[in-house]
């Protein structure tokens, strides 16, 4: 198990209990006790938890918590959710990107599969998700831009002014955008208020909007609006998403993809 996965597990863990003692945490991990010490030690010091003796608790930060106020789940287990649906969104997204392309790429865990299937590609990428950064990192093909600002690590993002100011300057092609829910009304929403300015500022970017939105963020969670179906040129869903809301975007000009 890599240390990154390792950690996040710590996190769940202690998300699920709210504390953990070090001898609990090494017995599940199946690692020493000294690498949970370790761990535990640096996800402290990076301000993810806090150290107790003989384990550690979790930190209620409000940053972590969705706009109803529940508490953020972790990369890792939001990115194992639907991974079937988010493999297919990935790529059919993918597809529709040309060659020579500027492509902004959304926080979240669809768009690092996005990412994934851009690899090799002569394209341009920006990006505040440090995942899609580890997707593409060491490819030659792709010229990587990742925005500066203040690590989210329980989401793997950038968020902050510095992203904001970053993104005031950078013009793109495309934005491949995420959401937690797409309602009746055709409002498509987001549950972290952090995030927010990034999507709207990735829009105000972009020439073109694509959104990733599965049958299974119909309505989704939500309730901070980024945009609207309306405005958005691609919709990428897959089998089963409402007819209503696919006719709500070929009704302003949009286009529908079916992964």
């Amino acid at each position: 198990m890599q240390t990154r996965q390792r950690r996040e597990q710590i996190l769940e863990r202690l998300d699920a209990d709210r504390f953990a003692s070090v001898n609990d945490l090494a017995e599940a991990l199946q690692v020493s006790p000294s690498t949970v010490r370790r761990d535990l030690q640096q996800l402290g010091a990076s301000g993810e938890l806090r150290r107790t003796h003989g384990g550690a608790v979790v930190l209620d930060r409000a940053a972590d918590r969705t706009s109803d106020g529940a508490l953020e789940h972790p990369y890792a287990t939001t990115a194992q959710a639907d991974a079937d649906l988010k493999a297919a969104l990935g790529r059919a997204a993918a597809a529709l990107i040309p060659d020579g392309a500027v492509v902004a790429l959304d926080i979240g865990t669809t768009t690092p599969l996005v990412a994934r299937h851009l690899a090799g590609r002569p394209v341009t990428v920006i990006t505040s998700n440090l995942a899609v950064l580890d997707e593409l990192r060491d490819d030659p093909a792709v010229d990587l831009v990742l925005l500066g600002g203040t690590v989210r690590r329980n989401f793997q993002t950038l968020v902050g002014a510095l992203t904001l100011q970053a993104l005031a300057s950078v013009s793109c092609d495309v934005a491949v955008l995420s959401c937690t829910g797409v309602r009746p009304d055709g409002r498509v929403v987001d549950d972290m208020s952090v995030e927010a300015p990034t999507k709207e500022g990735l829009l105000a970017a972009a020439t073109q909007t694509v959104l990733l939105a599965s049958h299974a963020k119909f309505p989704g969670t939500g309730s901070l609006q980024t945009t609207s179906l309306d405005a958005v040129d691609v919709l990428v869903t897959t089998a089963g998403a409402p007819a209503e809301a696919l006719g709500r975007v070929t009704a302003a000009g949009g286009r529908v993809v079916v992964a």
